[in-house]
Order: structure tokens, then C-alpha cells, then sequence
């Protein structure tokens, strides 16, 4: 298999196709007085100039549909850019929790110290 062109010689390959089969389109007039010529080799001309244009037209719609895709991440990155937000939210809810945690060992000690210091009166009196 062939290696894939780069993306900008693939534009510019299907933009000259593109050109190339609507030039001969190009004056009007002139393709009207074919248009309407009842020789039929100057309808052929038409009819293969529309069809040329218009395969050169579907290339490049293919091309950009191509490089819509490309731009779309995949399923994997997908997935990894999701894991990477939940671990995410899972060190701050942690830390969160830490931190509520040392907050409520703090008021135990305080807690403790109150009680211990109301036993001691109860046991003065």
C-alpha cells in the first residue's frame, strides 16, 4: 500500500481537479450556444464537462469529510481524556476528605480536652 499524500498536496490535487473541469464551463454564453447547438458531439461536450465537474466536485467533498474525521478523536482518546477528569475529581474529593478528616480529629482533641477538663472539676467537687 501506498503511503497517504499529505493532507495539503491532496487539497491542492483535488482543487486542480476541481478547476480543471470547470474551466471549460466557465463563459456562460458560450456554454448556452452548446447548450442549445443541435450537433450532438457539442452536447456530448456539456455532458462530459457536468459529469468531469462533478466528480472532481465529489473528490472533494470526500477530502474534507476525510479531514473532518481526522479531526475527531478517537475512542481511546476519548476514554483517556474522561479517565484523566475523573482522577482528577477523585484527588480533590480526597484531599477534600483529608482535610474534613484532620478537621474533625481537631475537635475531638478539643473535645476530649473539654470533657477531661469538666471530670476533673466534677472530681474537685
Amino acid at each position: 500500500m501506498e503511503s497517504p499524500a499529505p493532507p495539503r498536496e491532496d487539497m491542492i490535487v483535488c482543487v486542480g481537479a476541481l478547476e480543471a473541469a470547470l474551466l471549460p464551463c466557465l463563459p456562460a454564453r458560450e456554454l448556452q450556444a452548446i447548450d442549445r447547438s443541435p450537433h450532438p458531439s457539442h452536447q456530448i461536450d456539456v455532458e462530459r464537462h457536468a459529469r468531469d465537474f462533478m466528480e472532481a466536485a465529489k473528490k472533494l467533498q470526500m477530502y474534507f469529510i476525510g479531514l473532518q474525521r481526522e479531526d475527531e478523536p478517537t475512542k481511546g482518546e476519548t476514554l483517556r481524556k474522561e479517565i484523566a477528569v475523573m482522577e482528577e475529581e477523585l484527588k480533590i474529593k480526597n484531599e477534600v476528605i483529608n482535610k474534613q478528616e484532620r478537621l474533625i480529629q481537631g475537635w475531638r482533641k478539643e473535645l476530649k480536652g473539654q470533657l477531661d477538663k469538666h471530670n476533673t472539676e466534677l472530681s474537685r467537687v
